[in-house]
């Protein structure tokens, strides 16, 4: 039981220090928050924390070794993903063409299905996050561990996920931050544009 609750800490910790560094997911959800609501960054990360829970699902049951022992399925996942981010980015680049000085959220109301869609797809988009679980799961996780600590563990990794993104689109939907977000919307929205198509290009090139 002590060596079930070492690699519990052992996951969860790399997955925390995972989750709080900057990435696609966490562009997504301050994009959301600041260009349109509060609401629509906290329903981000809850599609965002779904994403989450199906690939580690996924990878205990051995995603990852499928991907490597179907290369064409691996690619063709990795692409559509790729061509998701550069579609997002496009629109970002569009949207902050066209905005101007408002005085309200910069972008248009979207119903919280689509933006839950988003969070979901934005998450799913990356097929290393398959081969990232199998990877930490086989080093961490031992093969004889039962099913309620499998259930534990995603569980866990679901609700990190969840709650730090849930917790930037709280954070980020404050007056002070709002309110400095919209003397430079135009610019945020361009420069998230750029980096969803750069990292949308990065996974499509990368082997």
């Amino acid at each position: 039981m002590e060596a079930l609750w070492a690699s519990f800490a052992t996951v969860v910790g790399i997955w925390v220090v995972t989750v709080v560094t900057p990435g696609p997911n966490f562009l997504a959800t301050v994009h959301a928050t600041l260009a349109r609501s509060r609401r629509s960054g906290l329903l981000v990360a809850a599609g965002i924390a779904l994403g989450t829970a199906l690939w580690g699902t996924a990878s205990l049951f051995g995603l990852g070794i499928a991907f490597k022992a179907a290369g064409g399925l691996y690619e063709a996942v990795k692409f559509a993903g790729a061509a998701y981010l550069v579609y997002v980015g496009a629109r970002m680049l569009l949207s902050a063409r066209r905005a101007g000085a408002r005085s309200g959220p910069s972008g248009p109301a979207v119903s919280g299905f689509r933006a839950f869609r988003h969070g979901l797809v934005t998450d799913l988009s990356n097929p290393k996050a398959a081969a990232f679980f199998t990877s930490l799961f086989a080093v961490a996780v031992p093969p004889s561990a039962p099913l309620w600590f499998d259930g534990l563990l995603v569980g866990s990794v679901t609700a990190v996920a969840g709650g730090w993104y849930a917790l930037c689109a709280w954070a980020m939907a404050a007056d002070p931050v709002v309110a400095f977000y919209q003397r430079i919307a135009r610019g945020v929205s361009a420069v998230a544009g750029v980096v969803f198509i750069g990292l949308g290009l990065r996974l499509a090139t990368e082997r």
